[in-house]
């Protein structure tokens, strides 16, 4: 072999190894695992083809609406689809018995008419989980129907060529925008959400997130890298609040008065009424916030009262003594009392 084409082929041996793969989805690796691929209900189904992508691209699985599915001889009995998922715009892949091979790149390419191809890349990573590794740098809390604009402006002093947003789940991180601000490229994600960002070579970045709800609570991360390999990183926390959950929260019981016959009294104001009751545990005096309840919904707090009156004369029954257990509520006096 000659030397130019000895050069030819280190120069395509490096790129295979060194060219970073863009994905759309990363995953913990788990001897049962799902690589999602939901794509578009537009256009007509011609072909659905899975890829590992290594060096080269190897077929996982195939299907066709006109001649059906076929798995490749490696794959044969480790994947598998859902009958159910595939009649509906989704061609997720299931592994059983996975083993540490697996793990890598997995391309999910669809063939549409007249649209053309849509691909999705879905990394497998070796992982137990991703939000308890990312501490936020800051929080934002919301009310559903805003729309949100989460920010990042590097320290650094390099001009930055690159910018990546994600949205990190505990068992799944979603690239919602890239940017390659050197080649001027612009990474299209396939995050089901509609997400606007900048792309741009100013000191800070973007996305806005139009009309949140409550999906779109979690952790966001800004990723800026500089053309001297500097880089730095922002996570927030965005927390979106149902609508009408100041009401319908934990409705608690102003003040609980548990009297034995004997000169004794235990006294918890502000017990919310979803925990259990002890009295014998408790040590201190516990305040929380009171909830005022309309009066539509007071016949039904009224019966959790009762419930609770039931539950303390159940943790009291093995005793002896008489008790008598009052429960003082902004609207209402009940007294219950157990005689020997």
């Amino acid at each position: 072999m000659d030397y130019p084409t000895l050069l030819l082929a280190l120069l395509h041996v490096y790129r295979a190894f060194c060219e970073e793969v863009l994905w759309h989805t990363s995953v913990p690796f788990a001897e049962n695992m799902s690589l999602e691929c939901v794509y578009p209900s537009v256009g007509i189904l011609t072909q659905v083809e899975w890829f590992k992508i290594g060096t080269e691209k190897d077929s996982v699985a195939i299907f066709s609406p006109t001649h059906g599915m076929v798995i490749r001889k490696p794959y044969a009995e480790r994947v598998y689809f859902l009958n159910s998922t595939m009649a509906s715009n989704n061609m997720t892949l299931f592994f059983r018995n996975a083993s540490e091979d697996d793990v890598g790149y997995y391309s999910c390419s669809l063939y549409t008419y007249p649209q053309g191809t849509w691909q999705k890349v879905i990394q497998v990573v070796q992982s137990d989980g991703f939000e308890a590794a990312v501490p936020p740098n800051s929080h934002i809390v919301s009310e559903p129907g805003k729309n949100i604009t989460l920010t990042c402006q590097p320290q650094m002093t390099w001009p930055v060529q690159e910018v990546r947003w994600e949205k990190i789940q505990p068992r799944q991180i979603d690239l919602l925008t890239y940017c390659d601000l050197v080649h001027g490229r612009n990474f299209t994600s396939k995050f089901p959400r509609q997400i606007v960002s900048n792309c741009s070579h100013g000191r800070w970045s973007f996305i806005v997130i139009p009309d949140v709800t409550a999906s779109d609570s979690g952790l966001y991360r800004c990723y800026l890298q500089a053309s001297a390999g500097e880089n730095e990183t922002f996570v927030m926390r965005l927390t979106v609040a149902e609508e009408g959950g100041g009401e319908k929260e934990a409705i608690y019981i102003q003040s609980l008065g548990i009297h034995r016959r004997h000169p004794r009294t235990i006294e918890v104001p502000s017990l919310p009424v979803n925990l259990p009751i002890n009295p014998w545990m408790i040590q201190e005096r516990i305040f929380m916030s009171t909830i005022q309840p309309s009066l539509v919904d007071q016949r039904l707090e009224f019966k959790l009262i009762l419930d609770m009156s039931a539950l303390v004369m159940t943790r009291m029954y093995s005793c002896m003594d008489c008790y008598a257990i009052i429960f003082h509520y902004p609207w209402s006096t009940l007294d219950t009392t157990c005689l020997n």
